[in-house]
C-alpha cells in the first residue's frame, strides 16, 4: 500500500477529532494529524522522522489544501500536500514531495 494511501485512510480516520473552535472560527488540531504523518512515514518508507510540523492556524474549510514538512532523522526534508475533505475537518493527503537518503518517489 503506498504512503499516500495509507495516509488518506488513517488521517481520515484522526483528523475527525483533531479540530478546535479558535476565535477566527475552527481551526484544524495539528498534534494528532503530525503524529500520525510520523507513525505513517516511519512505517511504510521505513526512515526516521525527526519531526513533523504542520500549520498551526489551518481553518477548516472544505477543498483548502495545506502543506506539512517532514524532516527525516537522516537527512532531507519532504513536505506533504493535504486537503481538508469537509467541514468535520477529515483530510487526506495529495501530494507527496521533496528530497531524501534512500527514498523512491
Amino acid at each position: 500500500m503506498s504512503l499516500l494511501r495509507c495516509s488518506s485512510v488513517v488521517l481520515g480516520l484522526l483528523a475527525a477529532m483533531a479540530f478546535v473552535a479558535g476565535c477566527g472560527g475552527t481551526v484544524i488540531g495539528t498534534e494528532k494529524i503530525e503524529e500520525t504523518l510520523k507513525a505513517n512515514f516511519e512505517h511504510v518508507r521505513e526512515e526516521k522522522v525527526s519531526s513533523v510540523e504542520c500549520p498551526s492556524d489551518q481553518k477548516v474549510e472544505p477543498k483548502a489544501t495545506f502543506e506539512c514538512t517532514i524532516k527525516l532523522k537522516g537527512g532531507g526534508t519532504r513536505t506533504e500536500t493535504l486537503e481538508i475533505e469537509n467541514d468535520k475537518a477529515d483530510v487526506h493527503v495529495i501530494g507527496l514531495q521533496g528530497e531524501a537518503s534512500g527514498a523512491n518517489e
